[in-house]
């Protein structure tokens, strides 16, 4: 059985002979191969190869796209500073103004950066597409509205111009559909949500200006079809009543929430990823303690699961506790 295989078989509810491993590496991954973030960030060349680098050398099965949360927004203006130790800076288009019209066309085909995910995606499915999953990346309708605003902006148009944010949102909406079309063609499998903002609003509002949009977004992308791994950093816990209601296939659940409760809300169908500290646990803790917790959470929740880290994984991270989050962990019937 394959990464590939593994992967799907979770999915389809198969036993399988180990769980899937699914951690998300960005810098550590860029340094694996004596790279830095910069390059990673900005060139699918380097992201490809230290990715799979990884895959090889420390055992998933799961090829990720993942770099930063500004892919689309630099096709809609925004300017780009990469750094070599850190996540590439951004400009907000629409920090000093609402003007929609303003902001440029995304295009997957066109926009530098996002054609350069796509190509990524394409590199994987030429390289080693039969043996692993491969992830694209898509900004949620929350987090890339916030981007484009700024958090402080975005925040208080929660409250001071709601009607305002949701045109934003549903613009954002259809760029993230369009680019994960574009990265399902290329070649992907699966596409990850990442809305981070949305852990930090109120249940009422991400239910009434959220969750909505992220339903028609999963609802677009099942029918691509791909499967759909949602990532919300943070306390999530009360957004659960709302996240169960969407028909995601894989949740990323960070290491402050509950996993019992996670799976009370979504159930049983869907594969829930996390949950161990990726600083405290991971980088700072020991192989033993790494096996220790990974095979707590799997006991806690069940199938469907796959190990993962509630985040990325740090840079500096030991490479024998990376090892000991990706040992095989055999799958219980």
């Amino acid at each position: 059985m394959n990464s590939r295989q593994r992967y799907q078989g979770v999915l389809d509810g198969t036993a399988v002979d180990f769980l899937p491993r699914i951690p998300i590496l960005m810098q550590y991954a860029a340094e694996h191969i004596g790279s830095n973030y910069a390059h990673f960030a900005g060139d699918a060349r380097v992201l490809v190869e230290s990715n799979i680098r990884c895959a090889t050398d420390f055992g998933f099965d799961q090829l990720s796209t993942i770099s930063d949360p500004y892919r689309e927004t630099q096709g809609f203006g925004g300017a780009i500073e990469y750094v070599p130790d850190g996540v590439p800076r951004c400009t907000h288009p629409l920090a000093e103004h609402k003007h929609l019209s303003r902001l440029q066309t995304p295009d997957p085909a066109k926009s530098t950066r996002m054609l350069d995910r796509v190509n990524a995606v394409r590199a994987y499915q030429q390289q080693c597409g039969d043996e692993y999953s491969i992830m694209g990346w898509i900004e949620g309708p929350a987090a890339e509205a916030a981007t484009l605003r700024g958090t402080a902006q975005f925040l208080m148009d929660t409250v001071k111009d709601r009607s305002f944010l949701e045109d934003l949102m549903d613009l954002c909406l259809q760029v993230g559909i369009d680019f994960a079309q574009a990265q399902v063609r290329a070649g992907a499998d699966t596409i990850g949500i990442g809305d981070a903002i949305a852990s930090q609003v109120s249940p009422r509002t991400y239910e009434r200006l959220i969750l909505p949009r992220e339903k028609k977004l999963v609802q677009a992308i099942k029918k691509m079809p791909a499967t759909v791994r949602l990532h919300i950093c943070g306390d999530i816990t009360h957004l659960l009543p709302g996240i169960a209601d969407l028909d995601i296939d894989i949740i990323d659940v960070d290491h402050m929430v509950d996993l019992p409760t996670v799976r009370k809300h979504v159930g049983d169908r869907v594969t829930i990823s996390g949950n161990i500290d990726p600083v405290a646990g991971v980088h700072a803790g020991t192989p033993q303690s790494i096996r220790e917790t990974i095979a707590r959470s799997y006991a806690q929740v069940g199938n469907p699961y796959m190990v993962n880290a509630g985040c990325e994984i740090p840079s500096g991270t030991p490479p024998e506790n990376l090892r000991a989050l990706c040992e095989p962990l055999a799958y219980q019937g």
